[in-house]
């Protein structure tokens, strides 16, 4: 990784023994997620793709906030319209190929989760083996109020930890889903008190670094093959459609309104 890259995206990696911490600190309170953060990312995940060393990684944001998503002021984001549909695609492609990336490591990936965790956020967290939250955390998928839909290859994954129903609760109804609720539907794995998500996650990590490291890695890409067998399959098209989507009035509506802090109109046009 680039330091000077990382440093200007906010991210920090740290090694701790068999344990990395991946940290996402852009210093606004939002942390939400520009095309350069989610290449970053995509980075800092490859970089462990040939680590035989590192037994858990923990993934976090700040004390605040995990990260509210995809960033819609992002320069590279507001040039996408303008672009042709070869190009467009290439740089949609930044998010479900981060998530893809850090679905496919070999070590065990836990997400440390405070405060708000919103769309691109929920996608990122759901690619990890598991989830830890505080009590205060909240979770939100909020693209289908922005006139898109949840793409990056995540609905598969979201309904393999909560079912079709409650996936349709987060993805369709927009559902603002408290942490005890996230327990309840199974979208996170343990609620700790506010503050504690962090400590948790590293005392789930120092288990699982105290573990043989190769059958740990041998389970995981077991249960990882059964679960996610018709993942792509079911969801090779959610770019294409999010790139369809874009070309239509309610994508423009839906991003405006949220820009203008107003209720969207949405038209089906």
């Amino acid at each position: 990784m680039r330091a000077a890259d990382m440093a200007a995206s906010g991210i920090t990696v740290e090694k701790r023994g068999r344990i990395a911490i991946v940290r996402l600190d852009r210093g606004d309170g939002r942390n939400a997620m520009s095309r350069a953060v989610m290449r970053e990312l995509t980075e800092v995940a490859r970089s462990f793709e040939d680590d035989i060393e590192t037994s858990a990684i923990v993934v976090t944001g700040t004390a605040e906030v995990f990260t509210l998503g995809y960033d819609l002021k992002d320069t590279e984001t507001q040039k996408l319209s303008d672009m042709g549909l070869a190009e467009r695609r290439r740089h949609l492609l930044a998010g479900p190929r981060m998530c893809k990336a850090w679905e496919d490591l070999a070590p065990f990936t836990i997400a440390a989760i405070e405060g708000w965790c919103v769309g691109g956020g929920v996608a990122l967290a759901v690619s990890l083996d598991f989830r830890v939250c505080g009590g205060t955390s909240r979770f939100y998928v909020a693209e289908i109020e922005r006139g898109m839909n949840m793409s990056w290859q995540s609905l598969p994954r979201i309904v393999n930890l909560v079912g079709p129903a409650r996936a349709k609760q987060l993805a369709i109804l927009a559902e603002k889903v408290p942490a005890q609720s996230a327990l309840d539907f199974g979208l996170v794995q343990e609620v700790v008190p506010a503050g504690n998500a962090f400590g948790r996650a590293m005392e789930l990590a120092e288990r699982v670094a105290s573990l043989p490291p190769v059958p740990v890695r041998m389970i995981k890409a077991d249960i990882n093959a059964y679960a996610n067998a018709l993942g792509a399959a079911t969801s090779q098209m959610d770019l294409d459609q999010y790139a369809l989507c874009q070309g239509a009035e309610d994508y423009q509506e839906g991003v405006a309104a949220f820009l203008e802090r107003r209720p969207a109109k949405f038209t089906g046009r």
